[in-house]
């Protein structure tokens, strides 16, 4: 089943505005959930809006809460977001380091206490949108084992780094687990195996199975080691500079609320645009490993598929479009 994004858009809207949002967190809110369906991540589109309506419902989410600057040094600043929605909180914030970086060339916000900001990349996209280099991560709740650990001690701790450029821009969003627990939901509720090993099941055994991953909570680090560590470290930073909630202190709740997030952006008259063609144009040459595969920068199948969706309408999982229209 196929829908327009405009469709979509409204209807999460129509939900919200019933939940007492105002109409402006209702626009924010409902365009980055039709938007992240539109580029093809759906596990923070559709099929995570029901989730995100039990949590305002179960009051984590504080709907009626506003960022709050609490700190200023030099160009960084530390906010705390009341548990407000952490689309709205994390969009505010990264529209504050844009602008911060506008008049200075770099801007930074630190933000304790807020909520999931659903897919990581929306904030680069922003960053990019506005001519800005951004750099944006969070803390989650422990879903990821250290390496070397049975338990799950660490968050998969998203990081997406985008730069602008008027052909396409460049956005990494990775989480620091093989695949993100959005992923493994969305491939669950499809009921479709893995591409490769993410993480292991409760007897330890690596496996391509979504359902045991998450049963397991324990996924697989990228880079095995290195991704452990870089998991670490961004808890470690995030925690330093915002003296917010640890992913320890996350965790000990039964559900992830009050994160902390981190949003850096860069402005300046020439990102030397050619040296970065030059960079993408030697990446693609080389050979394909697979007859008939093609190298993509980061960002450009993302592209690719708003366009096709934006064409043909986006594809929708039934049960859970027929339970937003019931709400």
């Amino acid at each position: 089943m196929k829908i327009s994004f405009a469709t979509l858009k409204n209807e999460f809207k129509r939900v919200l505005l019933k939940l007492s949002f105002t109409d402006e967190k209702a626009e924010l809110c409902a365009d980055i959930f039709a938007a992240n369906s539109l580029d093809g991540v759906y596990s923070h589109g559709l099929n995570r809006f029901p989730f995100f309506v039990d949590y305002v419902k179960e009051k984590l989410i504080d709907i009626h809460a506003e960022p709050e600057l609490i700190e200023k040094n030099g160009l960084t600043e530390i906010w705390d977001g009341h548990l407000g929605p952490g689309m709205y909180n994390a969009t505010k914030a990264m529209d504050r380091a844009i602008g911060l970086a506008k008049s200075n060339g770099i801007g930074c916000v630190a933000m304790r206490n807020t909520n999931h900001w659903m897919r990581g990349g929306t904030y680069g996209w922003q960053a990019a949108d506005a001519g800005c280099i951004g750099i944006c991560f969070t803390n989650t709740t422990a879903n990821m084992p250290p390496w070397g650990g049975k338990e799950p001690r660490l968050g998969n701790n998203p990081i997406v780094i985008a730069i602008p450029r008027d052909k396409g821009h460049i956005v990494l969003d990775m989480a620091m687990s093989q695949f993100s627990y959005g992923k493994l939901q969305e491939n669950e509720i499809n009921k479709k195996e893995l591409s490769v090993s993410g993480g292991y099941d409760e007897d330890g055994n690596l496996t391509n199975n979504p359902s045991a991953i998450i049963q397991s909570r324990r996924a697989l680090p990228i880079g095995f080691w290195k991704g452990s560590g870089l998991s670490f470290i961004l808890d470690v930073l995030l925690t330093a500079v915002t003296g917010g909630q640890s992913t320890a202190q996350i965790s000990s709740n039964m559900k992830e609320s009050g994160v902390s997030q981190f949003f850096l952006s860069f402005h300046q008259d020439n990102f030397h645009h050619q040296l970065i063609e030059e960079i993408i144009q030697y990446t693609k040459s080389s050979a394909p490993a697979e007859s008939g595969g093609r190298i993509s920068y980061p960002g450009e199948n993302t592209l690719a598929t708003r366009h096709i969706n934006e064409l043909n309408g986006i594809s929708v999982n039934t049960a859970i479009w027929s339970e937003v229209l019931k709400m």
